[in-house]
């Protein structure tokens, strides 16, 4: 669906981006991280045909965006951190006109009532963009995004300034066009991501550092992948039947926290993702697990990792 290979973009001096490469299939939900100045937005710009690419090639549903923009936007639905809105029309007045603008050929009526109802605005139809929410405008932004049912969704930033609740529910509408969009999604919550997106591209110094699942990223950058359970039966027993686990390549017992409960810490084998594998085996000897959590580091520690380590080699050089 996105094919970007080799992509490089220059300003003056400055290279922005550079020898960029990536592809992402058909439904998938992806996060695309980097440090402010990592050539994240430049990316995205080159990707909805804003910016023209110094080399390399980006193409869209296999239209290249530079040789045939027109047909590679019709695919392409896109939010920007500020939503282009005109404050002055109505939401009704403002979808009417990104419709025709997109010279989308769907019945006019039927669809732009469709992706009101998916981003929740029925009831904010005939007001003015201008004294809507925050929320409320991002979701107008958003379904100027859906207009034309684009098979590409890229959203910039689409939870900026929201309240709590508002970004629970702008995530829920993420996950649920994941079903049947390929959506990009650039924010600095990581939160955000690791709970929205099934995999996660991180660029830094415009360059692609890392590619992965979040599940995998955790894993491979930890250094300690240890899982540490509490259970409550025989501590020796217990101690036994975690070692003979598939995977599991060293137990540490850290003595009882509770009455009747102990606590161990079990280390995997090349970072394999035992807890399912453990809770099968403590459930068979009915051995209940109090507790059960990961020692692996957080998306944001990830994150800081990656780009101090790329930041560092960048300034040897």
């Amino acid at each position: 669906m996105i094919e970007v290979k080799n992509l490089s973009k220059r300003y003056g001096w400055h290279q922005a981006v550079q020898d960029l490469s990536f592809s992402i299939d058909d439904g998938e939900v992806v996060g695309f991280l980097g440090p402010n100045g990592a050539g994240k937005s430049t990316t995205m710009n080159i990707l909805t045909g804003y910016l023209s690419a110094t080399g390399g090639t980006a193409k869209i549903n296999g239209y290249d965006v530079l040789e045939q923009p027109n047909q590679a936007k019709q695919c392409i639905g896109y939010l920007p951190e500020q939503p282009p809105l005109y404050l002055d029309l109505t939401v009704r007045e403002y979808l009417e006109y990104v419709f025709d603008l997109k010279k989308c050929k769907l019945p006019r009526q039927e669809h732009i009532a469709e992706v009101c109802r998916l981003v929740k605005i029925e009831k904010e139809y005939k007001r003015l963009i201008r004294t809507l929410s925050k929320g409320y405008r991002q979701r107008v932004g958003l379904a100027q995004a859906l207009i034309g049912n684009p098979p590409v969704i890229i959203l910039d930033e689409p939870t900026v300034g929201l309240d709590p609740n508002q970004i629970i529910e702008i995530r829920s509408l993420i996950k649920k066009l994941g079903e049947t969009h390929t959506v990009i999604l650039s924010s600095h919550i990581l939160q955000e991501i690791e709970a929205v997106c099934n995999r996660i591209v991180i660029i830094n110094q415009g360059q692609l550092i890392e590619d992965d699942s979040p599940q995998h990223l955790l894993y491979k950058h930890s250094d300690d992948n240890s899982t540490v359970i509490r259970v409550a039966g025989n501590e020796n027993d217990v101690a036994k039947a975690l070692v003979h686990i598939n995977g599991v390549k060293d137990v540490v017992k850290r003595g009882e926290k509770e009455p009747g409960v102990f606590e161990f810490a079990i280390t995997p084998v090349d970072a394999v993702d035992i807890r399912r594998e453990i809770f099968n085996r403590m459930s068979d000897r009915n051995w209940p697990i109090l507790s059960m959590k990961s020692s692996v580091m957080t998306l944001e520690d990830v994150f800081i990792k990656l780009t101090t380590v790329q930041n560092a080699k960048g300034a040897k050089r």
